[in-house]
C-alpha cells in the first residue's frame, strides 16, 4: 500500500475534477485526480461537441478531455489510475480516502466531481446507436437534428424541457411517454400540449432502436403499446432518453447532505457542502443545467474556494500556536 499525500484531493476527472485542478495546480497546491471508472467522465462517450466555448469547429469530446488533462498535468496535477472505493469525510481535515488499488489518498481540502450518468433504457440498439441518432442530451446534440423528426422518450421535467428544447430546432417534435400522463409539472406540461411542434404518444414504451450505425443512423423506434401490447414502428432520425440522471454519490450517502435526488447538496451559489474542507463540483451537485461548460465553471469555484480554505485554516493554527506559546 502506498500513501499520496496533497493539499487538494479531487475524486474525478472530467470538466469539473480538472478544471478544479488546473487551477490548484497553478496556486501550487500540487493536486491529485483520481479518475475513476470513467476518466474523463460523460465527454468522452460525447461524439461531437460544438457549444464548447472557444472552438470554431465541432471538435470530439475524447480529445477536448485529453487536452483538459495534459493541460492540468503540465501545470503540475497527478493523475491516479485508480477508483476510490470510501472515503472518511467525518474526521478530516485531512481527508482520508482508499482506493481499489489498495493505495491510500490523503488530501488536506477535498473536492468531489464524481460526475452523473443519463439513465438509458437498457433496450437492444441503444448502445450501438447511441451517437448516431441516440442521445441523451437535447441542449448538447439538439443542434445536430435541425429540421429533422425527433423524438423524446419520457415523462417527467426532464422529457418536457427537452421536447421544448428541440422545438428550436425541429418543427417535428414527439414525446413518447409509457402512461398516459406526465409526471412533469403542470407548468411545463401547459407550455408543452400548447406548442405547435409537438405532439405526443400515450402509453408507448421502447422496445428497440432501429438503424444501422455503419449506414445512416439512427431510422426509427419499434414500439410496445402499454395497455394492449400491440406492436408498432415510429420513424424518426434522433432519439433522445430523458429518463433523468442519477449522480455519482454512493460514496458519500450518510456522511455528506444528500437531497431526494441524490444530488450533494451544496451553499447556494457555492461548491460548499456542509463538511468545511469539503467541495462538490459538476454533475454531482448540478440536477439543472449538466453542461460541460458549467462543469468547468463549478471546479474553478471548488478550487478557489478550497485554496481560501487552506488559508484560513493556517492563519487560525497559526494564531493557535502562538497563543499557545505565550
Amino acid at each position: 500500500m502506498t500513501r499520496h499525500t496533497t493539499r487538494m484531493l479531487i475524486i474525478g476527472s472530467g470538466p469539473a475534477g480538472l478544471s478544479a485542478a488546473i487551477y490548484a495546480a497553478r496556486a501550487g497546491m500540487e493536486p491529485i485526480v483520481v479518475q475513476g471508472l470513467q476518466p474523463g467522465g460523460q465527454l468522452t462517450i460525447t461524439t461531437d461537441v460544438e457549444n464548447y466555448p472557444g472552438f470554431r469547429d465541432v471538435i470530439q469530446g475524447p480529445w477536448l478531455m485529453e487536452q483538459m488533462q495534459a493541460q492540468a498535468e503540465h501545470v503540475g496535477t497527478r493523475m491516479m489510475w485508480d477508483t476510490i472505493v470510501e472515503v472518511d469525510v467525518e474526521s478530516g481535515p485531512p481527508f482520508v480516502a482508499r482506493g481499489d488499488s489498495g493505495d491510500e489518498y490523503v488530501g488536506d481540502t477535498l473536492v468531489i466531481a464524481t460526475g452523473a450518468q443519463a439513465k438509458w433504457l437498457g433496450v437492444p440498439g441503444e448502445e450501438a446507436l447511441s451517437g448516431k441518432g441516440v442521445s441523451a442530451c437535447a441542449t448538447c446534440d439538439g443542434f445536430f437534428y435541425r429540421g429533422k423528426k425527433v423524438a423524446v422518450i419520457g415523462g417527467g421535467n426532464t422529457a418536457v424541457e427537452e421536447a421544448l428544447y428541440l422545438t428550436n430546432h425541429s418543427e417535428d417534435v414527439t414525446l413518447i411517454h409509457r402512461r398516459e400522463d406526465l409526471r412533469a409539472e403542470k407548468i411545463l406540461q401547459d407550455r408543452l400540449f400548447a406548442h405547435p411542434r409537438i405532439s405526443v404518444l400515450w402509453n408507448k414504451r421502447v422496445e428497440r432502436f432501429l438503424g444501422d450505425p455503419l449506414q445512416g443512423g439512427l431510422t426509427g423506434l419499434q414500439l410496445a403499446d402499454t395497455v394492449t401490447g400491440e406492436m408498432s414502428e415510429f420513424g424518426c432520425e434522433g432519439a433522445f432518453v430523458a429518463i433523468g440522471h442519477a449522480p455519482s454519490t454512493e460514496l458519500f450517502k450518510g456522511k455528506l447532505e444528500i437531497d431526494a435526488n441524490g444530488y450533494i447538496v451544496v451553499a447556494p451559489g457555492t461548491p460548499k457542502t456542509n463538511r468545511p474542507g469539503v467541495f462538490a463540483c459538476g454533475d454531482v451537485m448540478d440536477h439543472t443545467y449538466r453542461q460541460a461548460v458549467t462543469a468547468a465553471g463549478t471546479g474553478c469555484m471548488a478550487a478557489l474556494d478550497a485554496e481560501r480554505f487552506l488559508a484560513t485554516l493556517e492563519y487560525v493554527r497559526n494564531e493557535q500556536q502562538a497563543a499557545a506559546a505565550e
